[in-house]
This record gives C-alpha cells, structure tokens and sequence, in this order.
C-alpha cells in the first residue's frame, strides 16, 4: 500500500465500521447508545487524516469511549483540553440520534475532564514533547467506537449479553484487522486487559506483536498510585520505548 493513502484507507474503513454498527441493537440494560463516529465524525476524520498518514510502529488500542472523551470529542481517549490545546483539533460536534439527558453531548465545550485521556496523553506529552514527535512512531485508536449507557451509568462492551456482543464483537476484531493491516505496526498494545484480550483474538496468526498497559482509569487503584510510571515500566519492559 502506498504510504499516502494510509489515512484515506483509514477514514473509509472508519465510515464502513459507523455504518455496520449502526444497524445493531442493543436492550436492556442499554438505554443509550452513542457512536461518535457519526456525531463527531469531523473531528475524528481530521485525527485520521493528520496523524495516521503513513505506517506506525506501535498502535495503542483502547476499549471504547468514555463519557467526557471521544463521546464528546470523537477522539480515543479524546480528554477535552488534550485534543483542543495538544492535538489542535476542532470541528463541528452534533447530536445523537437519542440524546440521554444524564449524558448530554456538548463537543469541545465540555467542561469536564476524562480522567483516562488525561493521563495516557499527558505520559505522551510529557515524553514526546510535540504530538508530531509522538505520532512519527505511534497510533492510538479504541477497539470499539460505540458508548453504551444504563440511564447515567457507562456500561463497558464486556457487560453487553453474548447475543447482542458477538455481533459487535466481530465488526470491531474486522476493523482491527483492518487498521493493522494499513498502519502495519510491530506492536499493537491494549491500554488494559480487556482490549490486550481482543487485540491477541483479532489477530491471531497476524505478524505483530501484543502488549498490555495498566489500564489508566481512576476505577483502578494501581492507576492512581502513579499511572504513567507504572505504563512507562510496562512498556520499557516489553522493549516497547527504551529507558
């Protein structure tokens, strides 16, 4: 594939994915399901087209969005202030087609912070400098681009009914297989144990390498004794980044 067409590669798989995952589903205890990729598809078509545009070595894969992350911003792990200050990435956020009142969708005027966001890109900023510097090597993307809410609560994709998951399941493993195809990575590693689970499933057989990351979330204890060191380990350990 030619380097150029990278992102362009990217951004069609990213419009078939929207659309193969807007024909599903889902009951209760889903009362909401957001998918940014058609609300907030400005923003993450410009991610694409800025900072995939030739192969990566290394692709970090995360689990889906969060409510205050790419469900506002249509970035992974899309924290508000990294993607307007850091990314320098802007456009037009709409609405989804059912709005939960709990989780209202306000682009990058959110005010609130994404915990996990902020601290995966504040490691990437603090040891690249520029998102330039970062992105000469690095990818990251969410497994799964859908959020998925019981009224005001964040419902993961692993706590959906196995009749209702193995659909979305295999849309995402296909896509992956897609992104990995076009970006060619040595590594793809999984910010946390869930999507490390789905990135060695997606690709068995594949030539890339899997890792894992602790998982940045506030929900975790270990994350909140000091995430980035403990990241930076992991990945110094794997060979991943040198020291």
């Amino acid at each position: 594939m030619n380097d150029r067409s990278c992102s362009d590669t990217l951004v069609a798989n990213a419009r078939a994915l929207a659309r193969q995952l807007d024909k599903l589903s889902f009951g209760a205890p889903v009362t909401h399901v957001y998918n940014p990729l058609d609300y907030a598809w400005a923003i993450h078509e410009a991610y694409l087209r800025r900072y995939a545009d030739t192969p990566r070595r290394v692709v970090f894969i995360g689990m889906n969005p969060g409510p205050f992350g790419m469900v506002q911003t249509g970035v992974p792990f899309g924290e508000v202030a990294t993607v307007r200050d850091w990314l320098r990435l802007a456009g037009p956020v709409a609405q989804p087609v059912c709005q939960n009142p709990k989780r209202p969708i306000e682009g990058l005027a959110c005010a609130r912070s994404e915990v996990s966001g902020r601290r995966l890109w504040g490691l990437f900023q603090a040891r690249f400098g520029q998102p330039e510097a970062f992105f000469a090597e690095h990818f990251v993307a969410n497994y799964c681009p859908l959020a998925f809410f019981d009224n005001g609560r964040n419902l993961t994709p692993d706590k959906l009914p196995t009749h209702e998951a193995q659909p979305l399941l295999a849309a995402c493993d296909q896509h992956l297989r897609e992104l990995v195809a076009v970006l060619r990575p040595e590594w793809v590693i999984g910010v946390g144990a869930w999507a490390e689970q789905r990135a060695s499933t997606a690709l068995e057989g594949a030539d890339v390498r899997i890792g894992r990351v602790l998982h940045p979330s506030p929900a975790s204890p270990a994350a909140n004794r000091g995430w980035a060191e403990a990241a930076s380990a992991q990945l110094q350990a794997l060979g991943v980044w040198t020291v």
